[in-house]
């Protein structure tokens, strides 16, 4: 999820809460005391910016988390305002159906496991309007959905115009392993955008996945560390596994000219690992 937007990040409330022993209702030792002390110094010692809530990307096979804080959970998709759809190479979560590691750079995160199994035609190269993605790169999708009276538009700003204050946020997403084949996914379908029920709507978010795993967290993007936080509080729903797109649709969609002026994919914000800045999953 982009992050570019400063006034996201000015309204969102951060507080604080650090969950280091379940000793609560235990009999209290001085091992008990020591071993919490040397867990606080560690985590003292990474510089965790604990004060921001759960955050975002994370292992979704993991339910565990030790980040107490808690916000109203979004209300579904259906009952919101769609506001923004925008790309992530590679993946920034990591699921039972993205789980390689490519690297730790702005565009490193995780690939589909199936990338190895492409054939050379799935693969052939193809120039397009979308200008950084090709045959063979996996993506991340966020669907960004707001209890605001908006509408579609540009960035985060979108989601959160001046006139609305303390919305709800969700971010429904999927991974994709692009392709160059006609019969895969059209991004210009699951872009696409709509009005229903008196709320804008996406066009398709494919239902044949897995069930999402929902949780709580936060906006993602390169600029986000364990130690630089994102304040903003999302509820998200991240499809456990990857199917494939069209590259030519995706370089459609860029080159008519998609409402979110969307043109080219974003950096990833790499795995918060640390249970202190995950929240539980239940």
């Amino acid at each position: 999820m982009i992050t570019t937007y400063k006034s996201l990040m000015a309204a969102a409330t951060a507080s604080s809460a650090l969950l280091l022993s379940g000793c609560a209702n235990e009999t209290v030792t001085s091992e008990t005391i020591a071993d919490t002390a040397v867990q606080a110094e560690t985590v003292e010692q990474a510089g965790l910016c604990l004060d921001a809530g759960p955050q975002t990307p994370r292992d979704i096979a993991s339910t565990y988390g030790l980040n107490s804080v808690s916000f109203d959970a979004a209300p579904p998709p259906g009952e919101m305002n769609l506001c923004n759809i925008h790309t992530h190479t590679n993946a920034e979560h990591k699921g039972p159906g993205f789980s390689v590691f490519v690297n730790d750079s702005d565009f490193g995160g995780f690939a589909c496991n199936a990338t190895e199994d492409l054939t050379a035609t799935e693969l052939a190269p193809v120039e397009g309007a979308y200008g950084n993605v090709q045959p063979g790169d996996t993506i991340e999708v966020h669907w960004v959905h707001t209890t605001c009276d908006t509408a579609p538009g540009e960035g985060l700003g979108a989601c959160v115009p001046e006139t609305c204050s303390d919305p709800l946020l969700r971010v429904e997403a999927q991974v994709f392993l692009v392709v160059n084949d006609g019969s895969a996914a059209d991004f210009t379908e699951l872009a696409a955008v709509r009005q229903s029920g008196g709320v804008w709507q996406p066009g398709a978010i494919p239902a044949s996945t897995g069930e999402p795993v929902t949780f709580q967290g936060s906006t993602t993007g390169p600029s986000y560390t364990e130690q630089q936080c994102s304040p903003a509080k999302v509820t998200w729903s991240v499809r456990p596994q990857c199917t494939k797109v069209d590259i030519n649709s995706l370089h459609a969609w860029a080159e008519k000219g998609n409402v979110f002026n969307e043109t080219k994919s974003h950096g990833v914000r790499q795995l918060v690992t640390a249970p202190e800045l995950l929240s539980p999953i239940e």
